[in-house]
């Protein structure tokens, strides 16, 4: 009877024990802060989320997944009501997606806002408000599944063609081509190098010598630019000149006017030299030619008898077949 006394005490002792436990647990584990009840309606499948799923905002635990349902209101969605924590940020631009955590495929909530507003969203216990459900990244890539799987069997089957025979043959001509090209590339790039380091053959080009006589060549060409410039302004400034000086000419009582005017007044003066001048000139050079004759013959008469200055002209000696001519004696 005592051994069963002993037994009862000790069970009710840890009986008491765990709820203890239990109550000191649940109220270590309590959540005291305040919640706010929002709704998802979602036509995507939510396949993996589970009630007491996380909600996370931008990545940070916000909340609870409180009840999964069907949507009475929209037929075909899957409502989904969450509990939120009063520090999230929830505006009218916010928008829920679904999040698998790693391999386990355990989805949860993740909250996000495009910033288009900033005005908090309106929710109470009896109506809560609703945040807009976007497909996720699964959901997205389960849509695009078939297109992705018709785009792989339609590159197979290029794959396939690609590697027949015949494209074989080309195939390898081509590599063989691509070899070919790549040797001749190589000759070019060693030939390339000898030009730029001037190590190629005596009296082949190399890339110094001919930098040394372009800038030599550049020199020479900014030299003679100058002299042209200096060149074009001295041709400038004589034209400048020449201007001034055809306005000069050209202008009433400047220089062709002059000329002009003394080409009249000539023209004039010869008119009356023609009429009065010139006869006079004929007359004297008529009587200066005879004069001049004269003294000609004076002059012959004195070379031959100079005498005759002082003694006169004298008898002239009889000519040949003249009475009294004497021929010259031989000597």
């Amino acid at each position: 009877m005592e051994n069963k006394s002993h037994a009862i005490a000790a069970g009710t002792f840890v009986l008491l024990l765990c709820g203890l436990l239990i109550a000191m647990a649940s109220w270590l584990t309590r959540d005291t802060s305040t919640q706010r009840q929002f709704e998802i309606s979602s036509k995507e499948s939510v396949t993996g989320l589970q009630p007491q799923a996380g909600v996370r905002y931008k990545g940070v635990v916000v909340g609870r997944v409180t009840a999964i349902a069907l949507d009475e209101h929209t037929r075909g969605n899957v409502l989904v009501r969450i509990a939120v924590n009063d520090s999230a940020p929830i505006t009218s631009s916010t928008f829920a997606s679904l999040g698998f955590q790693g391999v386990t495929g355990l989805a949860f909530v993740q909250l996000d806002d495009s910033g288009e507003s900033s005005q908090p969203l309106a929710t109470t216990q009896s109506r809560p408000g609703r945040i807009p459900m976007r497909a996720g990244l699964m959901a997205r890539l389960t849509e695009q599944g078939g297109n992705l799987l018709t785009q792989l069997e339609q590159a197979s089957q290029r794959m396939n063609a690609l590697l027949a025979p015949e494209n074989q043959k080309a195939l390898t001509t081509a590599v063989a081509n691509l070899s070919q090209a790549a040797a001749g590339i190589s000759q070019l790039t060693r030939h390339a190098d000898q030009v730029l380091t001037g190590s190629g053959p005596e009296g082949s080009a190399s890339l110094p010598r001919v930098a040394a006589q372009m800038d030599t060549t550049f020199k020479a060409m900014q030299s003679t630019s100058e002299r042209l410039k200096d060149s074009a302004e001295v041709v400038k400034a004589s034209a400048e000149r020449f201007r001034q000086t055809n306005v000069r000419i050209n202008e009433p009582g400047g220089t062709l006017d002059k000329i002009a005017r003394s080409t009249e007044t000539l023209a004039a003066s010869m008119t009356t030299l023609n009429a009065t001048l010139l006869p006079h000139l004929s007359r004297t050079s008529d009587d200066t030619g005879r004069t001049v004759r004269q003294f000609g013959r004076l002059a012959e008469g004195l070379a031959e008898q100079p005498q005759s200055l002082i003694l006169g002209r004298g008898a002239v000696a009889p000519g040949p077949g003249e009475l009294g001519f004497l021929p010259p004696a031989e000597k």
